[in-house]
């Protein structure tokens, strides 16, 4: 396991930041503990040093950094709360930290899964460090100019520091690693971790490299220390044994060394799914994999019941305003104004101003049934946009109807009851309601040059018709 560490000689490097020179401003207060108001933390650890920890994050700016394995090419919107806890940190002066995962990235993270990760290839490695590390500074950086500047909020933010693990695990041969850093940590404590406990009681149970996950967590905490001075460690509820793990082997190796690790609450839905996953379908931060539209569509179909927590938790409004948005929002909830501003917020963060005006010009245009918006849109759009809606690949045929692309679609059980509802003007093509059953499709009207065909039976069941060149 430890040789093919050593291997990982090519993983793209991240260079420092330069160091911010002007006055910080304080927008959040240098004790973001106090962002509990918004329900943004759920533990700190040690529980018995929350006081101390308060403390230290309002006496000096520190040093405070969360991790992202490298694990796809995209981060989600289920990593979206931990960057905000980042920007969170910057804003109160402190300096933030992300760390990838080079090398934790090829042995995997147990924590809150039932089945082992698959190995990845160094390529892919490689190429997924250099999608996510681009991303978060995209992010930093949208943040910076569009969220603080433009809006007025003062002086230098200190840049994210992005760091990649696998720059010093290639320093340590396994021998060295094992006998120095190894010896620290005791059996009882590590099978005692969650993570590892629940694994244990699977079929599959785990393997030796998952169980040292927690051990290579907690020396890169260990090496933030003594290289950065990191005394802070954000993550999410499930990081809560790799947090444990780092406190214990820095409270061996750095005695007297105060640190202290923060989880934030885990989002899901109105099921219970974690954030940001439908069906097993991540909606990512990344373009190509899910456009800006798609992102802003996301969230502006957030229900009621969601909206004002993650506005709490996923925007950088003031609370009064929140209060105000949704104020507004209960008298007129018609207009989703909640949950337009939530969009915003996050589509403006993660794709810029350019990616904004693209999403919310498509959004009007398919509210107001622009059927040349529709035409405008990949597959991908318009699936995240009719949630749920079943996609067929037709083969075009001359002379094919509204009929026939019905029962091709599976959108009646039989002809009777399709001409039936088709007749009585129930059944719509792109927008518009198509009555004659036996008018024949037409590209450009029936057709859209993007080569779909959105069909709706009533008003709320949705087919996709892809049509095969």
């Amino acid at each position: 396991m430890f040789l093919q560490l050593l291997q990982i000689c090519q993983i793209c490097r991240f260079p420092a930041p330069p160091v911010a020179t002007s006055p910080v401003r304080h927008y959040t207060e240098g004790n973001i503990l106090k962002l509990q108001d918004r329900g943004f933390f759920q533990d700190v650890f040690p529980a018995e040093a929350i006081d101390k920890a308060r403390t230290t994050l309002g006496a000096a700016p520190q040093t405070v950094y969360a991790g992202f394995d490298p694990t796809a090419d995209s981060l989600h919107v289920g990593n979206l709360l931990v960057i905000i806890g980042l920007l969170h940190s910057q804003r109160a002066g402190h300096q933030p930290i992300a760390l990838l995962g080079g090398a934790t990235g090829q042995i995997g993270d147990p924590s809150g899964r039932k089945t082992e990760r698959q190995a990845m290839l160094l390529d892919t490695v490689n190429r997924n460090l250099r999608c996510i590390g681009e991303q978060i500074e995209r992010i930093f950086e949208n943040h910076r100019g569009l969220m603080w500047e433009k809006r007025g909020l003062g002086g230098a933010l200190k840049p994210v520091l992005v760091v990649n693990n696998a720059d010093w695990y290639r320093e340590l041969n396994f021998v060295e690693f094992v006998s120095r850093v190894g010896r620290h940590f005791r059996m009882g404590s590590m099978l005692s971790r969650a993570s590892v406990q629940s694994r244990l009681q699977q079929d599959a149970g785990m393997s030796f490299t998952e169980f040292t996950y927690q051990i290579f967590q907690a020396y890169d905490w260990c090496h933030l220390l003594q290289k950065h001075n990191c005394r802070f460690q954000l993550g999410g509820s499930d990081q809560m044994g790799n947090i444990m793990s780092g406190h214990e082997l820095i409270s061996r190796v750095e005695p007297g060394k105060d640190v202290y690790g923060i989880t934030l609450p885990l989002i899901t839905n109105e099921e219970g799914d974690k954030f940001g996953k439908s069906a097993g379908n991540a909606v990512w931060l990344g373009a190509e994999k899910t456009s800006p539209y798609g992102l802003y569509q996301f969230f502006r179909r957030t229900p009621d019941s969601e909206v004002e927590k993650l506005l709490r938790l996923l925007t950088f409004l003031p609370l009064d305003e929140i209060r105000s948005v949704m104020a507004r929002h209960q008298r007129t909830p018609e207009l989703w104004e909640a949950q337009k501003r939530l969009a915003q917020e996050l589509t403006l963060l993660v794709h810029g101003e350019e990616g904004l005006r693209k999403a919310e010009d498509i959004s009007d245009a398919l509210f107001s049934g622009n059927v040349q918006a529709l035409g405008e849109l990949e597959v991908r759009d318009i699936k995240q946009t009719f949630g749920g809606a079943p996609l067929v690949e037709i083969l075009p045929e001359p002379g094919l109807s509204v009929l026939d692309v019905a029962m091709k679609a599976k959108c009646f059980r039989n002809e009777q009851d399709a001409t039936r509802i088709i007749a009585a003007g129930g059944f719509s093509i792109n927008l518009n309601k198509a009555k004659n059953v036996a008018e024949v499709l037409a590209p450009g009207v029936h057709i859209l040059k993007n080569g779909i065909s959105l069909l709706r039976v009533g008003k709320r069941n949705y087919y996709i018709v892809k049509w095969l060149a």
